[in-house]
Formats: C-alpha cells, sequence, structure tokens
C-alpha cells in the first residue's frame, strides 16, 4: 500500500473517531469548532474524512472534551461522561504548538540529514508544503504527520505537548489511567493517608541503585538476626 493510500485511510478513521468523541460529550459542531478555533465546515469535514487535523488541533479538541488524547489511536467508542472545560485560550494554544511543531519537525529532518527535497520525494509531499509546515504558518493534518515520521524515524509521541497546559492535563490522565488499571485493594492502600509514609519510603528506594538497595537489605538483615 502507498504511503498516500495509508495517508487516506488514517484520516477517514481519524473521522471516525472524531466525530465519536464529540457526539460522547454532547457537543455541537458550531460551539467545538469555535472552542478549538476552526470553522464549522472544516470540523465536519475532518468528521467525514475529507480533510485531517493537526496535531495541535487534536491536542485542544482532546482538552476541550477532556479525554485522553490515546482515544484517536483506538478502535473504541466513547461512553456519555459529561465534559469538563476550563476558561484557556485554545484558539491561542493551538497556533503556539503549531510553531513549536514546525521547529521540532525541522529538527528532525536535520537529525536525519535529509534535505526538504529529499523529504518531499520521499512522502509526495510539496516542498512549498513542507517549508510553510515547518515555518509553523500551516496546521500539519495529522496522518501527514505520521507520514514523514515515518520517513524521519520518528514516533508522534516525541510530539505531544509535555509542558504545556494541555500537556500537563494530559500526563494527569495518564496518570489516573494508570492508577485505575491498579488491583483494587491497591489502589485502597494508596488512597488512606495512614499509608502515606509507606509510598513515600517505596518512592525513595526505587530511586536508589541496585548497590544501595543491597546495602540497606543486608542492614535489615543484620537487625532482625
Amino acid at each position: 500500500m502507498s504511503l498516500q493510500a495509508q495517508i487516506a485511510i488514517r484520516t477517514r478513521k481519524l473521522g471516525v473517531l472524531i466525530r465519536d468523541a464529540r457526539l460522547a460529550a454532547r457537543r455541537s459542531i458550531t460551539e467545538t469548532a469555535q472552542a478549538i478555533g476552526i470553522t464549522a465546515p472544516l470540523l465536519r469535514a475532518y468528521e467525514e474524512g475529507r480533510k485531517a487535523p493537526s496535531l495541535p488541533e487534536l491536542e485542544v479538541l482532546a482538552y476541550y472534551l477532556n479525554l485522553p488524547i490515546q482515544h484517536f489511536w483506538s478502535n473504541q467508542a466513547l461512553s456519555d461522561d459529561a465534559p469538563r472545560t476550563e476558561p484557556l485560550d485554545l484558539t491561542r494554544l493551538a497556533s503556539l504548538r503549531h510553531r513549536i511543531i514546525g521547529t521540532l519537525l525541522r529538527q528532525k529532518r536535520m537529525q536525519a540529514n535529509l534535505s526538504l527535497k529529499g523529504l518531499a520525494a520521499e512522502t509526495g509531499l510539496p516542498v512549498s508544503r513542507l517549508t510553510a509546515y515547518e515555518l509553523g504558518e500551516r496546521p500539519i493534518p495529522l496522518p501527514e504527520l505520521e507520514a514523514i515520521l515515518s520517513v524521519l524515524g520518528g514516533r508522534i509521541e516525541s510530539f505531544f505537548d509535555q509542558k504545556g497546559v494541555i500537556g500537563q492535563w494530559m500526563n494527569e490522565q495518564e496518570t489516573i489511567s494508570a492508577f485505575m488499571k491498579l488491583p483494587p485493594e491497591m489502589r485502597a492502600f494508596v488512597c488512606m493517608p495512614v499509608n502515606q509514609p509507606y509510598l513515600e519510603l517505596a518512592r525513595k528506594l526505587s530511586q536508589l541503585s541496585t548497590e544501595k538497595l543491597r546495602a540497606v537489605a543486608e542492614g535489615l538483615l543484620d537487625i532482625t538476626l
């Protein structure tokens, strides 16, 4: 299958996932588009698989709909959980993230020692479009970003927001998800304030080297024997 065919398939699948997420949050196309700083016709094109959003647009959409961004790589429908939103200039955030991703993309291409013409030849994307992507002048549709990274040898996760408000929220979502995967008795143990000293001790022990852990174990053996 050609790279362009893969992009087309990914674009359609992404549209299904976006529509599913919006409907699960009981949000209209108009209010969702306004919240993330795009037009309603463009969001409709995303949902119908005729166009694809950029990663920053997907990040602010995930934040707006209060769902893990990993949903857009899944095959599962969402529940009807009520959405949570907070006052935030999502349009400005997406604009900033477009520029950041453009810079990261250029760095990745330079590390791969590949010219814009070479990248264009590998991906089938015009040099002018790739230039606009790197300068942050044009949002990069997610399937195209994934295709570019497949050529450059990168991972999409490395382009996720890490330090911004949305990045912090995404990390919180991952932490909550990991916590909910723990056995019920473990979750109960963690939530009891009386057990906090044990958890802090475990955290400190996890940061010790193998040699220091061995020394601590030997010290405990000396005390108990």
